[in-house]
């Protein structure tokens, strides 16, 4: 049997103002933002690059929710201990990038941290059959990784319910987390399909008004609204 999963909000810094890092985080985290997500991005797995533990570590010292980091990167467990030493409470690893996965996800557990792994669009759900029991959630791509504000790709949400087919095939009832193009128009089709952790980005930090509080209020919002009698399917 399948818990439901309490719906966390996650916003993304790849769209906030580095400038003013503080600042951006503490109006998600009034707005009732649940985690902080960090994509780690190297230029070689994916074409583009973003930020190192140091940086995780003063985000570490001024966030007040925990820090939910992702590794796009090569050669990862080269990496994961300096992240969770900074401050990583979560991190998750592509199966594209980590030839022994079992291995990564036993040692992101072992140093104290929750170990998901992440799917690209191209990836079968299926990758997970042998490392499920394993897992603490499992994050789907709903674009291809690399950049903000990209559209979310439709075809996400039957790959997160084949995601949680698998893990409930193989006895696994860990959360789906997603990440990729969601905002106000279709994060309750998100949950309804099946995700209960949400990461925006643009959705957040980068709305015409810059109001972060605002913006992740709006996600909640929308999906409340969604589930609420009459409401439309």
């Amino acid at each position: 049997m399948t818990t439901r999963h309490p719906l966390l909000l996650a916003p993304s810094i790849l769209s906030a103002d580095f400038a003013a890092l503080g600042r951006d985080i503490a109006a998600a985290e009034r707005g009732g933002a649940d985690l902080i997500h960090i994509d780690v991005m190297d230029g070689h797995f994916v074409p583009n690059i973003t930020i190192g533990p140091s940086v995780v570590q003063a985000i570490h010292r001024v966030a007040t929710r925990p820090l939910d980091v992702h590794l796009m990167i090569e050669e990862p467990d080269r990496y994961v201990e300096a992240f969770i030493e900074a401050g990583a409470a979560m991190v998750s690893v592509h199966v594209e990038a980590v030839p022994h996965l079992h291995r990564t996800l036993t040692m992101i557990r072992t140093l104290g941290a929750k170990a998901g792994a992440v799917l690209n669009p191209a990836t079968s759900a299926n990758t997970l059959e042998d490392v499920a029991s394993d897992l603490d959630f499992v994050l789907v791509m709903s674009v291809n990784p690399g950049f903000g504000g990209q559209r979310f790709i439709r075809q996400s949400l039957r790959k997160v319910a084949r995601v949680r087919d698998v893990l409930t095939r193989n006895g696994a009832d860990v959360p789906i987390e997603i990440d990729g193009g969601v905002d106000a128009s279709n994060i309750a089709d998100v949950v309804a399909a099946g995700a209960s952790i949400v990461v925006a980005g643009n959705a957040v930090f980068g709305t015409p008004d810059h109001d972060a509080e605002r913006a992740v209020r709006a996600l909640r919002d929308a999906v409340t609204t969604r589930s609420l009698p009459g409401s439309p399917a």
